[in-house]
């Protein structure tokens, strides 16, 4: 008998190209490739209707966000009511077909859903509260700072009152713990993020520089890599480069000021990937304890040394094959000690083993499936 299944995604999840993205695209096509029929519901606020996404769904449906004013709300947070386009629920009631909501943004519905008797799993990309205050915290614009500040409290509210027999998949095992205090543990689940890499690519032997990577167009990584150019590399004169896209003008005029450091601004994926495989260490701290950092996974896969803080690797279950770091001096500290220790096949062979057991996103599918049906 054949199993449909509705996948609602915030944002269109192709090209993969961040780390929501990533999870989404490669869960839909790891469960394609069980025989799930997915019928897609995407919302669509300047990604593009993408046709590479044809293949692994039956049909696919494409709504309107309600952004600025007309997603606004005193109540609500604005990343659900801005997605309260109600051409969803239309097509999600035509059928019994069970339903999957990437994340909270998509929940606006929910409780109609459920009122229905459709079966209704919601995936949580992050602790969406505590990512918002973090970004307030990181914000320099005062506007934007108000607003998620504003935007956290209303999370904080909409995230503690979710049905309590809603089933939770979380993308680590610390989000995971923080539902589990509001709402027990029977429906509360770790469900690792999908990812490209299925193999460890990274070659041994050493590299020239480090690496920081990321969309510094966002705050937060803005302010990592800005830290690490005044907190880290001003200690130690190691060669460091930036990466990513929508650098500002303060990170390109800091970047530069030292002869060690650079920044590479808009890489191409193929730019991007040959530096994180050339780099001797992939440094990437974060200020943000919630959710996957899907480009730390990246760097375990596709590169060599990987230096994190805690924030950066709690509850993922990676924490084996990376170093970490707790402060500025320790940062600087084992970047000065690794940067003369070539990366060995013993490392790679730990790597293997934990992507197999944690990021099959075959078995992880399989496990999926399993819950839904």
């Amino acid at each position: 008998m054949e199993k449909h299944l509705h996948i609602v995604c915030h944002d269109v999840p192709y090209p993969p190209d961040y780390g929501g993205a990533m999870d989404l695209f490669y869960k839909i096509k790891a469960l394609h490739e069980k025989g799930i029929k997915i019928t897609l519901h995407c919302f669509e606020y300047g990604r593009g209707k993408k046709e590479a996404l044809s293949p692994y769904c039956s049909k696919i449906f494409y709504y309107e966000r309600f952004t600025g004013k007309k997603g606004f709300s005193l109540t609500l947070p604005y990343i659900v009511k801005s997605r309260a386009n109600p051409l969803l629920l239309e097509n999600l009631m035509k059928d019994p077909h069970p339903v999957l909501l990437e994340g909270v943004h998509c929940s606006f519905f929910l409780e109609d859903l459920l009122r229905s008797g459709k079966k209704v799993l919601l995936r949580a990309h992050n602790i969406e509260s505590t990512y918002y205050r973090r970004l307030a915290a990181c914000e320099r614009k005062l506007w934007k700072k108000l607003f998620y500040r504003y935007e956290s409290h209303l999370l904080r509210k909409y995230e503690t009152k979710l049905p309590a027999s809603l089933d939770i998949y979380c993308v680590s095992e610390t989000d995971a713990e923080w539902f589990r205090q509001i709402y027990g543990p029977e429906n509360i689940h770790h469900l690792p993020v999908f990812i490209p890499c299925q193999e460890i690519t990274g070659k041994e032997g050493t590299g020239n520089f480090c690496l920081y990577h990321g969309n510094l167009g966002i705050a937060e990584n803005e302010r990592a890599a800005i830290w690490l150019l005044q907190d880290v590399f001003t200690k130690i004169k190691i060669p460091f480069v930036v990466a990513g896209k929508n650098p500002s003008r303060r990170l390109q005029k800091l970047a530069h000021l030292c002869q060690h450091t650079c920044l590479v601004s808009d890489p191409s994926d193929k730019e991007l990937n040959e530096l994180i495989s050339k780099a001797h260490i992939n440094i990437l701290p974060s200020f943000n304890n919630t959710g996957a950092k899907l480009k730390v996974m990246m760097a375990i896969c596709k590169g060599k040394h990987c230096l994190v803080n805690e924030q950066a690797i709690a509850g993922s279950g990676m924490e084996e094959a990376c170093h970490i770091g707790t402060n500025s001096t320790a940062m600087a500290s084992i970047v000065s000690q690794l940067y003369h220790h070539p990366y060995a096949e013993e490392e790679i062979r730990l790597r293997e083993k934990l992507i197999s057991n944690l990021f099959n996103n075959e078995k992880n599918a399989e496990w999926l499936i399993q819950q839904i049906w």
